[in-house]
């Protein structure tokens, strides 16, 4: 059984790395601190877990998105660009 095949649109992981990383700097988190935020929540996340959502290189987990949602004090929709 062959590895399962990771699509990449636009050469990206992900779809909210990029309001992941605004939606960080409006708050005035650095990443070591947003994952810190995360990590008090509950959720074991680096700062290099963080730069790579942001980049576009690591693949965003669902449940993930609500405990980034919930640090940044914002909505899964608005991390994924829907409103």
């Amino acid at each position: 059984m062959g590895a399962a095949k990771i699509y990449k649109p636009d050469g990206k992981c992900n779809i909210s790395g990029a309001n992941v990383r605004e939606a960080r700097q409006r708050a005035g988190l650095s990443q070591e601190q947003l994952a810190y935020k995360i990590q008090i929540a509950g959720l074991d996340i680096t700062q290099k877990a963080i730069s790579r959502i942001e980049t576009g290189d690591r693949i965003v987990a669902d449940y993930e998105l609500q405990y980034l949602a919930d640090a940044l004090e914002t909505s899964i929709l608005n991390l994924l660009g829907i409103e």
